[in-house]
């Protein structure tokens, strides 16, 4: 099979097509979950040449890839626990990223730790020796610091004006980091499901797999009830949390990660992200994220959940005063509960293990059962990581002809140059594509929200894949975290089918 980049554009016409086909014949590869890691090992095997076929029972980065922190980060926390591998493959990733994958998508940003009362000198001192150490993982993954600049210390009044409403009683300055950061977790799957697809992957959503064997799976599709079979020479399991429903060798223990989304005036004037210390750890923080359209995001809880994994997790209340009650330990002012406008949960799919899953290892584990691989574990940063080992591992126990995995230099959809006068709104977003999608804002400039217009929604509907109003507001936008803002654009999500 050719492995040079065809069309990379998805929507319900090919997907029509596509499944048409991948009820036919066989396929050298079939992915199941196109979340990151599967929407990776979609595109790691179709550029090495192989014909896959990549799977997912409800849209692309439904679970868990959209609910993370939006950090792509060199793995400082797991360099503080002595896990020096994780810490240098997360550098690594990050590395690849910034530099030649996906440098549209993910840029460097500052990040502050207040040194307030509760900052004790010599907790100060650690954290600064941590992120000097981190500073020796990007040098040593050869990560330039013209994108990612060294830590420095700042003075009261220089942390005051990158984070004005912090606490003003007792401030002495602050640390001041830098570190990846996605400007939405979503679309970096999106990215890798289109460039999947234009080296030949069928990108198949709302096909559920109901069952597998080495030989394929028996999938339906779930916008037509029918059931068929998709016939493969090596299966690869990348359902994250859900794995065990389809390998139940798989022991997770799913671990909940909640999110608040303060409202546009909450922390005005904010600059850099926070490193909030949370009361009781030595070495936890909660991480506060200001947004281009003026949201910020904070988080993250690490609550390990028990029971049946819903498709949907929800953020309880408890997470959502417990996150507000550490932000306000260095405001100024609190911030009240009415400041939330939302709050989303997503849940890590951790390797059980004793202990809490805060201290459990994110490091991930490929397995090969009854002939079907099965990739767990990981971290959103690590996710080509986690797709080239799976790719590797069905390759060898198929016996599939295959060369290496050429991901780690490999450009994803809009990564390449920009024309000279595209908009910086549009290049942000959409990097090289971003011509093409002035042109149908061009046509329809209506706004529906965080700065989008009608156009943004159509280039989804014909380009990226999305099927129905919820793909659009909650997976290629993120106007759906807050209900009112959901409301507001439905008349245009709708719309943007006609």
């Amino acid at each position: 099979m050719d492995s040079s980049p065809q069309d990379s554009s998805l929507n319900a016409a090919r997907r029509t097509r596509e499944l048409a086909r991948a009820a036919v014949e066989t396929a050298d590869v079939l992915v199941v979950g196109l979340g990151a890691t599967g929407a990776g090992a979609a595109l790691d095997a179709a550029a090495r040449g192989l014909n896959v076929v990549a799977i997912d029972a409800h849209d692309l980065a439904f679970g868990t890839s959209r609910w993370s922190s939006k950090m792509i980060h060199g793995g400082l926390r797991y360099l503080a626990k002595g896990q020096v591998g994780v810490a240098y493959e997360s550098a690594l990733e990050r590395g690849h990223l910034l530099t030649r994958t996906a440098p549209h998508l993910v840029s460097a940003f500052p990040y502050l730790l207040p040194l307030t009362p509760a900052v004790s000198g010599g907790q100060a001192a650690l954290v600064m020796t941590g992120y000097r150490l981190g500073d020796g993982l990007r040098a040593a993954a050869r990560t330039p610091r013209r994108l990612l600049p060294g830590p420095s210390t700042l003075t009261a009044t220089r942390a005051r004006e990158l984070a004005p409403a912090l606490i003003r009683y007792g401030l002495r300055g602050g640390l001041l980091s830098w570190d990846g950061r996605l400007l939405d977790d979503a679309r970096l799957v999106v990215a890798l499901a289109r460039t999947a697809a234009g080296h030949g992957a069928r990108i198949l959503t709302r096909c559920r797999a109901l069952e597998l064997s080495p030989a394929g799976a028996r999938v339906r599709d779930e916008l037509t009830g029918e059931e068929f079979t998709v016939r493969a020479r090596a299966v690869v399991n990348a359902t994250g949390v859900w794995a065990g429903t389809l390998d139940p060798g798989v022991r997770l223990r799913p671990s909940r990660g909640t999110h608040l989304v303060l409202r546009p005036d909450a922390l005005p004037g904010l600059r850099a992200g926070l490193h909030v210390p949370i009361p009781g750890e030595s070495n936890r923080f909660a991480l506060v994220l200001p947004q281009p359209d003026g949201r910020v995001y904070v988080g993250l809880t690490d609550v390990t959940v028990d029971g049946p994994v819903p498709d949907v997790p929800q953020a309880p209340e408890e997470d959502i005063r417990t996150l507000l009650d550490v932000l306000n330990t260095v405001l100024e002012t609190e911030l009240p509960r009415t400041a939330v406008a939302g709050a989303y949960a997503g849940l890590r799919p951790l390797l059980a293990a004793d202990g809490r899953s805060a201290d459990l290892s994110r490091r991930h584990a490929v397995l090969a059962r009854d002939g079907i691989v099965t990739v767990v574990g990981g971290k959103l940063t690590t996710y080509r990581r986690m797709a080239e080992d799976a790719v590797d591992r069905a390759v060898a126990v198929r016996g599939l002809r295959a060369g290496p995995s050429r991901t780690a230099a490999l450009p994803l959809v809009g990564a390449g140059p920009v024309p000279a006068g595209a908009h910086p709104r549009l290049v942000r977003r959409y990097g090289a594509d971003a011509p093409a999608v002035q042109r149908l804002v061009t046509a329809h400039p209506e706004p529906v929200g965080l700065g989008l217009t009608l156009g943004d929604l159509i280039w989804s509907v014909r380009h990226e894949g999305a099927l129905d109003a919820d793909d659009l507001l909650d997976r290629r936008t993120r106007i759906g975290l807050v209900a009112e803002d959901r409301e507001r654009a439905a008349w245009a999500a709708l719309g943007a089918f006609r």
